[in-house]
């Protein structure tokens, strides 16, 4: 089948809008690549795995933090700013593997201290809108490198 997104008319323009908005949002687009990465190597989807390496290249990313983004809390590469967008994206990702709060203060704080409310909610959105696809791409078996026509 084809993804979703693309059967129902109407669903990928309201999608654009959303993406439209994030990237608005006052957060480089590299980090926001960096975060879609991650949530998506998390869930396990190729497509988003195959299409964040592609996004983050074409903003400027390089192949040696690309590679260290699965282990970024013992990799050097990544600034504090960074660590805390990708520590929040693995709370918001993994929401099962949690006792207590979803997103626990000390990781939400640790966002807050380098981000303001406009570029918490778009990488908010950033994680929530990975973590939608990442779920439709693996659903319908999206195959990596696929092109939506």
């Amino acid at each position: 089948m084809k993804n979703p997104a693309l059967v129902l008319p109407d669903a990928m323009k309201g999608i654009q809008n959303i993406y439209k908005a994030v990237y608005q949002g006052g957060v480089s687009p590299q980090l926001l690549e960096l975060v879609h990465l991650r949530a998506s190597q998390i869930n396990g989807c190729s497509a988003c795995v195959f299409a964040g390496v592609q996004g983050a290249r074409k903003h400027g990313e390089t192949d040696e933090r690309l590679h260290a983004v699965v282990a970024w809390r013992e990799a050097p590469f990544f600034t504090d700013e960074e660590r805390a967008a990708l520590e929040l994206t693995e709370a918001a990702t993994r929401i099962a593997d949690r006792t207590g709060k979803a997103v626990p203060d000390h990781i939400w704080d640790a966002a807050a201290d380098h981000f303001n409310e406009e570029q918490l909610s778009a990488i908010i959105l950033m994680i929530s809108l990975t973590n939608f696809f990442n779920r439709l791409n693996t659903t319908v078996e999206e195959p990596a490198g696929a092109t939506w026509n």
